[in-house]
């Protein structure tokens, strides 16, 4: 049998689960309209300058794209203000996060995660076979005191989303110094920063200034306010030794020309970077005063979705609003079953996800 061959730590992992094509659930579900507010996505659309600039670079895909990605990393670097050669880039930043536990981790060292956080985390480093030890958040924000007790002489990685996913919350500087202060320099930390540019707390931290001095590795992406989710592109700023090791593992073409031309253009557009900003800042607004109406808890964001306590099954809440053509997130697979997690999309949007969920706890059917 074909099971036998396979390795053991394989065995118990399920698959990542990926919704249905919009066409069809629309005929599925015999409906006309269907938004979809599950999956963190940007609803402006990239910039006209990453649009230009992968039209530009259409005629050249009979060629491999650049393996080592130099003009995308040309415009970051002036972006980060650090150099090339402290830069990887990604197919996504789930590729970043292999790369990282595939270079790093030995089979059986442990690695540190808070919980809830991004299921990716836990669905690498069970296929790189490290061990995953879980802390907890607390009320609902990464508990960086109580990861720093979890550290022993086994661990090698603690990974930290910064703002966390799925909950939306944020750690400032403050926090950030205090963990860092005196950690082992056996230790990797990791700071995943998806959402970093929808945060507005004066207190962020700038981990890119702790490179070099501590072990640490930043990754961002351009899926979210950059909103170029279907070409995968993300990145890692280490010191240049630790992109060395990186880049010893990663595969050499494995950011598509396409991504590479739209990302770098991204960069330059500030401007619709701040229409995205704003777009969220007044969408989390609405969708808040909203949810007061309703008497519902949620958890305030630094990120642009919205986690939203229902008291109900999620799960069920999902499904009633999937027949309205309505596509939010239940998040029983964080074990958060009372709870659903919405992205903020136009106020089109927004106004009809609060109408149709008003309606769908309403239905005691």
């Amino acid at each position: 049998m074909i099971k036998d061959l396979v390795r053991k730590n394989v065995l118990d992992i399920r698959p990542y689960e990926p919704g249905k094509p919009i066409e069809e659930l629309k005929r599925e579900l015999d409906l006309s309209h269907i938004i979809k507010m599950a999956s963190n996505e940007n609803p402006l659309g990239p910039s006209t300058k990453a649009v230009k600039a992968m039209n530009r670079a259409i005629s050249g895909v009979n060629r491999y794209p650049d393996g080592n990605a130099f003009y995308l990393k040309e415009a970051l670097a002036r972006h980060l203000n650090v150099t090339r050669e402290n830069l990887v880039i990604g197919n996504g930043s789930n590729d970043i996060i292999e790369l990282i536990l595939r270079a790093f981790a030995e089979p059986g060292e442990e690695v540190i995660i808070g919980e809830p956080s991004f299921l990716m985390f836990k669905l690498i480093c069970r296929v790189q076979a490290a061990d995953t030890v879980i802390v907890p958040l607390k009320d609902f924000r990464a508990d960086l005191d109580s990861v720093k007790k979890a550290v022993t002489a086994r661990t090698k990685l603690v990974i930290i989303d910064n703002p966390n996913n799925p909950v939306g919350t944020s750690i400032g500087e403050a926090e950030v110094e205090r963990f860092l202060e005196d950690i082992p320099e056996s230790l990797l930390v990791v700071f995943d920063e998806a959402y970093n540019e929808f945060v507005e707390r004066t207190d962020f931290p700038d981990t890119v200034r702790y490179i070099g001095r501590k072990n640490v590795i930043v990754i961002r992406t351009f899926s979210k306010a950059h909103a170029l989710s279907g070409l995968r592109v993300g990145y890692a700023i280490a010191e240049k030794d630790a992109i060395d090791y990186l880049n010893r593992v990663r595969q050499p073409f494995n950011v598509n020309s396409l991504a590479q031309a739209a990302a770098a253009a991204s960069l330059e557009d500030r401007e619709h970077i701040d229409r995205v900003r704003m777009l969220v800042r007044e969408g989390k607004a609405f969708i808040y005063e909203g949810l007061d109406d309703m008497g519902l808890d949620y958890v305030k964001s630094d990120t642009n979705f919205i986690l939203i306590d229902v008291r109900a099954n999620g799960r069920d809440v999902f499904r009633k609003m999937l027949k309205e053509g309505v596509i939010i997130r239940d998040m029983g697979a964080y074990k958060l079953d009372n709870f659903i997690r919405v992205t903020v999309g136009t106020m089109a949007e927004n106004r009809r996800f609060l109408d149709v969920l008003q309606k769908v706890l309403g239905d005691k059917g």
